[in-house]
């Protein structure tokens, strides 16, 4: 039965950033698919609340504060992972992020900070979890959360856009180097119905946004989990090295800016 290949029945997932919006419904939706999961991000509380929710799907689940732009505790993450369950099928780099500012007003410490959360973590994370998901469990995948910022030109985001273009050229090469054993996709988010996005945009911003998607309406955070779900499930075994957009149809080029910015 086909639904069959979109199980994840006891295997291990790792999900960072996965204390709320799309971290979390990408947790809920692997711990639905039969998987047990470990969540990271920064904040306790935030990823003991996913762990119970994924508890009350009948599943197991292990909560590792970790600050992704600290190498140490990306070590000690994968440490507690290994110790707890004794493998890792899956890895889903979704911690990332920045807020609009103009080019101008970005200074060089803060466009190699956003770099680093939303390129080199993922890198660095992934370098260390493939060998060890390849010795644990035969091999793997790994999925990687971009945005529409890496293919559209929206203004205030220069070091964010610039650092997602290259998770989705990193997806593409480190899937030719893993292959066969580890598969790399990645997903191209657009605007999500997000905490993070709610208190950025008012009302009217929101219904601005929604009249330029096709689909006349702002994505859900379980509308990206559904492909992280097939990309990390057998469902996609034939499938690697690609980027694909869940953004309700916006695709390539310019669209008006989503987010205030400050002037120069």
């Amino acid at each position: 039965m086909i639904l069959d290949a979109f199980r994840l029945t006891e295997r291990v997932v790792l999900v960072t950033g996965s204390g709320h919006g799309i971290g979390r419904a990408i947790a809920l939706a692997y711990a639905d698919a039969g998987a047990n999961v470990v969540c990271a991000a920064r904040t306790q509380a935030e990823i003991d609340e996913t762990v119970e929710l994924v508890r009350a799907r009948g599943r197991e689940a292990l909560a590792v504060p970790c600050d992704v732009l600290h190498t140490e505790q990306l070590e000690a993450l994968l440490a507690a992972t290994l110790e707890r369950f004794g493998r890792l099928d899956v890895l889903c780099n979704n911690a990332g992020g920045a807020l609009p500012r103009p080019a101008l007003a970005l200074s060089e410490r803060a466009f190699e900070k956003i770099v680093r959360f939303n390129l080199t973590s993922p890198f660095l994370l992934t370098r260390l979890a493939v060998p060890r998901m390849v010795e644990s469990a035969g091999g793997g995948a790994v999925v990687n959360i971009s945005s529409g910022a890496s293919t559209l030109a929206v203004g205030g985001m220069a070091a964010y856009g610039s650092a997602k273009a290259g998770l989705n050229q990193l997806t593409r090469i480190l899937a030719a180097e893993f292959a066969p054993k580890v598969r790399v996709n990645a997903i191209v988010v657009g605007q999500i119905d997000t905490p993070g996005a709610s208190s950025a945009l008012s009302p009217e911003m929101k219904r601005q946004v929604a009249s330029n998607i096709p689909m006349k309406r702002i994505g859900a955070p379980d509308d990206v989990a559904a492909c992280a779900l097939y990309l990390a499930s057998p469902a996609s075994g034939w499938v690697t090295g690609h980027s694909f957009s869940v953004d309700g149809g916006v695709g390539a080029g310019s669209v008006p800016l989503a987010f205030p910015i400050p002037p120069l």
